[in-house]
C-alpha cells in the first residue's frame, strides 16, 4: 500500500507515558512518534512490557501522555478537556478487546445498541450484526454464543458507533486458530471496504503479515516500521 498521499488521520510526536511506582518511574513509552492514515490497517506487535497497550490507550483516549503531542484530524489531543476526551471516544473510536466485555444479560442486539445510543452517526443495530454475519444471532445472550460470535458480536458493536478508528487489543488472544483467522478476516475488510482505520495490538507475529504497516514496539520505543505492499490474506497465515 502507498502511503505517500494518504490523509494523515491522527499523529503522535514524542509521545511519552511515565508512571510512578513508589520511588521508581517506569518510562511506559518512551520517544513514541508515528502517523497514522486514515483506512489503513496496522499492527502493533511486542511482548509484554514493550508498550503497545499504552500506545493503545492513549491513540484511544483512555490515557494521557506524560509529554508530547497527539494530534486528531489536526486538533491537539493533549490540550483536550476530560469532556472533549469523553466525546472522542464515544464517537470518535470503537474498542474491541480480548475477552469481548459483552453485558451477560443482554442479547447480542442490545449489547450492539447500548454502545450507539449516544452516537450521533450511529448505524442500525440489525445493519451492524449484519456486516459481521451474527443477524440470525441477534437475539440470543453471549451465554449462547461461541467464543467467536461473542467477538463479532464485538465488533459489531465497535462498528456500530460508526468510528474512525478501530482499536483492537489481541482481538484473536481467546480464539481458536480457524476462529481468529476468520475475526482477522473481519476487520481487514472493515479497513479496505469501510474506510475504516484499525490498528491491533498483539504479541503475535504472525498476525502481521495482514497489516498495511507493522510498528514493532520494544521496552516502550519502536524499534522498526515496516509497509507490506502485498499484504496476506488472514486465510494464509499461520501460527
Amino acid at each position: 500500500m502507498s502511503i505517500d498521499n494518504r490523509e494523515i488521520l491522527m499523529r503522535l510526536e514524542s509521545v511519552s507515558r511515565v508512571f510512578q511506582m513508589g520511588e521508581v518511574e517506569v518510562r511506559a513509552l518512551d520517544g513514541f512518534s508515528l502517523d497514522i492514515f486514515a483506512g489503513e490497517l496496522i499492527v502493533l506487535v511486542g511482548p509484554s512490557g514493550s508498550g503497545k497497550t499504552t500506545a493503545l490507550n492513549i491513540i484511544g483516549g483512555l490515557d494521557l501522555a506524560t509529554s508530547g503531542r497527539v494530534y486528531f484530524k489536526g486538533r491537539d489531543m493533549t490540550t483536550a478537556t476530560p469532556r472533549e476526551l469523553t466525546r472522542f471516544r464515544r464517537e470518535s473510536v470503537g474498542f474491541v478487546f480480548q475477552f469481548y466485555n459483552l453485558v451477560p444479560n443482554l442479547t447480542a442486539r442490545e449489547n450492539v445498541t447500548v454502545a450507539t445510543e449516544l452516537c450521533p452517526a450511529a448505524m442500525d443495530e440489525a445493519h451492524a450484526l449484519d456486516l459481521v454475519d451474527l443477524g440470525d444471532r441477534a437475539e440470543h445472550f453471549p451465554s449462547q454464543l461461541s467464543g467467536g460470535e461473542q467477538q463479532r458480536v464485538a465488533i459489531a458493536r465497535a462498528l456500530a458507533k460508526n468510528p474512525e478508528l478501530l482499536l483492537c487489543d489481541e482481538p484473536t488472544g481467546a480464539l481458536d486458530f480457524e476462529t481468529g483467522k476468520r475475526a482477522l478476516r473481519l476487520l481487514r475488510d472493515v479497513a479496505r471496504d469501510m474506510a475504516k482505520t484499525v490498528i491491533i495490538i498483539t504479541h503475535n507475529t504472525a498476525i502481521a503479515e495482514i497489516a498495511d504497516r507493522v510498528v514493532y514496539l520494544r521496552s516502550g520505543e519502536i524499534a522498526s516500521i515496516d509497509v507490506n505492499d502485498s499484504p496476506a490474506p488472514p486465510e494464509e497465515i499461520i501460527w
